[in-house]
Order: C-alpha cells, then structure tokens, then sequence
C-alpha cells in the first residue's frame, strides 16, 4: 500500500522512526517532510501536502504527526474527502472504529503522548482494519463528502 507521511518538528523524530518500520512492512512510503530537523516549522507545510495525496490517491493512506496531532488533524481534514482520525494512545478499540465505521484514510499520532513502540503497533492495526462497508457508514461518510 502507498503511504503518505508528514510531520512539525514536534513529530519528526516519530516519523523518521515509523518510516523505516512501514516499509519493512512492505508498505510503499513517500515523506512529504520535513526532511530535517527544523523546531520552527508550521505543520500545515508538511500535512496539506498529504492530505492532498490521499485526496488523490484514494487507495493509498496517509499518517501525519504533531505533538498532540489535533492541529494536524484538522489541516488534513480541509481537504475533501480526507478523514483524519487523531490517536493518543491506549484506547485500541478507537483506533479500529475509525476504520471500521469512518473509513479513515488518513491517520494523525500525538506524538507528545504516544512512545514510538506503540504508535508502531497502532499505525500496523490502523493499516491492517478494513472498512466494515456496511450501509450506514457509506451513507454517513456520503454526507460527509
């Protein structure tokens, strides 16, 4: 699968840690940055253009990371048909219902709450949960788009 990631300077530690881990996975991964360490960036420099791919690219996913991820969230989800699910770790069950029930596509880590080894863990369940496809969540997501 294609993966689009990006990050602030609050995630980019996290990103180059998940990055390697993805595709291991197999998983094809395009950076969309930063590429370097810069603590003065602006998330929405790296998250738009994610948002954007996906938007695009409507079988590939996408992971963008903050420091409490909301601001990332919420750049993504400007995007039409981008949803942008934010996770802070420890509630599992959350994580699947965002694909289960929302079909997901794009999925934004807290990483000021979240360790490295559990957002690992969270992004390969994110990936591995299908859309249930079932008929009121096609209908609930159609009125979102």
């Amino acid at each position: 699968m294609k993966i689009y990631i990006g990050s602030d300077h609050s995630g980019f530690e996290l990103k180059e840690k998940l990055i390697p881990f993805l595709r291991d996975l197999g998983h094809e991964v395009e950076d969309k940055g930063p590429h370097q360490f810069d603590k003065d960036d602006d998330y929405p420099d790296f998250i738009r253009p994610v948002a954007e791919a996906v938007a695009r690219d409507i079988e590939a996913k996408g992971i963008i990371i903050g420091k409490s991820g909301e601001g990332e969230a919420m750049a993504a989800n400007r995007e039409r048909g981008v949803r942008a699910a934010v996770y802070y770790g420890n509630n599992l069950e959350v994580l699947k219902l965002s694909r289960e029930h929302n079909d997901a596509n794009v999925l934004s880590l807290a990483a000021g709450f979240v360790p490295a080894d559990e957002a690992a863990s969270a992004v390969k369940l994110w990936l591995n949960t299908p859309f249930s496809e079932e008929e009121r969540h096609i209908r609930r997501i159609a009125k979102l788009d």
